[in-house]
């Protein structure tokens, strides 16, 4: 008898897990500003692929995304990116502490990095790593992960460039007057000169199929109560316009009134003249008789 054996391990089951990775190094630098803290909190709150259900994606920012199942370690940390197809929460019941590769199964959708003067190097693959240290974000993000969109935003020069995954390698895509169109999402990624949280200033904002730019929670419950209140406008106006409508009946009905009045009062002074007028025939008719005149 061939004797049982139980089947190999996965990863999953045998590597480091969210909870045993730490999720943050005090000494790493680059610690986020306040732009890389509203940028990215705005690409959330505009990010709605229509094609998956809001359960489905998962966002982040700032959040360790662990990579090689050979260094558990070692980890990137993306300024914002999206996974499509996962549960927005881990095994469905938990927040992320981090985005650890091989316990997900799914690589990140697309990444968006602001660049910073500390960081620029190593956002463009510019730095070079000897072979014991972690790779920088580009090789990371393009031959281990193979993330099919990369973009990178300056907000001191506002250049805006993206980068897609062809052939196994990073190739820079065009850009439109409106953005780029991602079509696995359905969504557009664009620069929009507006004001957000008090700020004005060009941002990275996701748009629709028909170039609209999508509203954050805020901004929906901004356009309800505006639409609301030209709603209630409205109906006051047209409220207005009945009672002057009803007015007007009000005079026409009046005025209607009046003409009948009118009408029966030159009805009755006719008549008081046809009567006038026979008592003045049968008079002087009377006249003649008696006159022995013929009428």
């Amino acid at each position: 008898m061939i004797p049982q054996t139980d089947p190999p391990l996965s990863p999953r089951e045998v590597l480091p897990t969210m909870y045993d990775l730490p999720s943050e190094d005090p000494e790493e630098p680059g610690l986020p500003d306040e732009f890389h803290l509203l940028q990215p909190e705005l690409l959330r709150l505009t990010f709605r692929p229509p094609s998956y259900e809001t359960e489905n994606i998962f966002v982040a920012s700032d959040l360790n995304l662990y990579y090689d199942i050979h260094h558990p370690l070692w980890y990137k940390r993306p300024d914002w990116f999206a996974v499509l197809g996962v549960p927005h929460l881990y095994d469905k019941r938990d927040l992320r502490l981090s985005y650890v590769i091989w316990q997900e199964g799914v690589s990140p959708f697309v990444v968006v990095e602001l660049l910073s003067p500390g960081t620029e190097m190593e956002d463009l693959g510019q730095n070079l790593r000897s072979i014991d240290k972690p790779p920088n974000k580009w090789t990371v993000y393009e031959q281990i992960l193979r993330i099919p969109y990369y973009v990178l935003f300056n907000r001191y020069t506002n250049e805006f460039q993206a980068f897609g995954l062809m052939m196994n390698t990073y190739q820079p895509l065009t850009i439109t007057e409106q953005g780029l169109w991602l079509p696995e999402a359905q969504l557009g990624l664009g620069l929009w000169q507006g004001t957000y949280q008090g700020i004005e200033r060009l941002w990275l904002r996701w748009y629709d199929q028909e170039n609209n730019w999508i509203l954050t929670p805020t901004e929906q419950e901004n356009q309800r109560a505006e639409q609301e209140k030209q709603r209630a406008e409205q109906e006051k106006q047209r409220a207005e316009q009945e009672k002057q409508r009803a007015e007007q009946e009000k005079q026409r009905a009046e005025q209607e009134k009046q003409r009948a009045e009118q009408e029966k009062q030159r009805a009755e002074q006719e008549k008081q003249r046809a009567d006038l007028a026979e008592l003045e025939i049968a008079r002087l008719r009377k006249l003649l008789e008696d006159s022995g005149l013929e009428f």
